[in-house]
Formats: C-alpha cells, sequence, structure tokens
C-alpha cells in the first residue's frame, strides 16, 4: 500500500506491507510480490519489491516497508501484491492471497506539488505588506483625531 495517494517526483514514495495472521497456526514461507512499482517509472531506494518473511505467528502482523522514488510524472495504477505462504512446514503447495488494492495514485512535480502544499511564506509576506497601508492609514487617521479630540477635552478642562 503507497503511503499517500499524491507524491511529489523528487521525493521518496514508501510502500508498506502488512502481512496479518488470523489463524490458529503460524505463516511458513511468507513471500511478498509486488509488480507496482516499474524500474522504468520508479527508482528503487531500499526494502524489497519481492520479500520473503520465514515465520508469522498466529494473531501477529509482520510490516514490510519499500521506499522508491517516481522517475515520471502523471496516473499510476497500483495493483495487488501477491502473498504466497503454507499453512503447514509439510504443506505439498503454497497457500494464495493477495493485498488489498491501493488502486490509482497520482505522481506530481515538485513544483507542483511545492505550490499546493508549502506554507507559501512569500505569499503571506507579501499579502501583509500590501494589507499594511488599508490599516494603517484609517488607523493613523483615527489616532490623530483622538490626540486632537483629547488636547481640546483638557484644554477645556482647565477653564
Amino acid at each position: 500500500m503507497l503511503s499517500s495517494s499524491t507524491a511529489s517526483g523528487e521525493k521518496n514514495c514508501f510502500g508498506v506491507y502488512t502481512v496479518y495472521n488470523v489463524g490458529n497456526a503460524a505463516a511458513l514461507e511468507v513471500e511478498i510480490t509486488d509488480n507496482s512499482f516499474h524500474p522504468d517509472h520508479f527508482t528503487h531506494v531500499s526494502g524489497e519489491l519481492n520479500a520473503r518473511i520465514d515465520r508469522v505467528p498466529p494473531h501477529t502482523n509482520v510490516s514490510h516497508t519499500v521506499v522508491v522514488r517516481p522517475r515520471k510524472f502523471g496516473y499510476f495504477n497500483f495493483t495487488s501484491a501477491e502473498v504466497l505462504y503454507r499453512r503447514k512446514e509439510d504443506a505439498p503447495s503454497l497457500q494464495f492471497a493477495a493485498s488489498s488494492e491501493p488502486g490509482e495514485a497520482v505522481i506530481v512535480s515538485f513544483r507542483d506539488y511545492d505550490k499546493q502544499f508549502s506554507s507559501h511564506v512569500l505569499d503571506w509576506i507579501a499579502f501583509g505588506v500590501m494589507t499594511l497601508p488599508s490599516l494603517a492609514i484609517p488607523f493613523g487617521l483615527w489616532f490623530s483625531s483622538k490626540s486632537k479630540y483629547e488636547k481640546l477635552l483638557k484644554s477645556t478642562k482647565k477653564h
């Protein structure tokens, strides 16, 4: 499962696989295979796309993380990972399971990602500078009138 439905082309994407063993016996020789991260579209950073876990005890879970970096931008359809395991050590055949399908995700350029998700500090500074005159001028006029009125009140009270 991809950690986010929107990712940037210059940032790492994390694929997290969690195998839940809800049975009463250990799952043995668990193999996770994911073909969603094609080498033409993603650069492998760390973790294994084809992972093998020797044993998953009953009523527990085991997680595996893969880190990839997108090479291209656009919409990507991620398919389910395949999980093969043995129910018993002497089981003649492997059991098949599939992960939940993450579906479609968007990979955007860093510029577009930054435009959408950054804090826009310079934009807020420019906004503050542009609104300052519309706030400062009325305040200055009010303060000037208030000061004149207070002087006038003081001079009339002295008489």
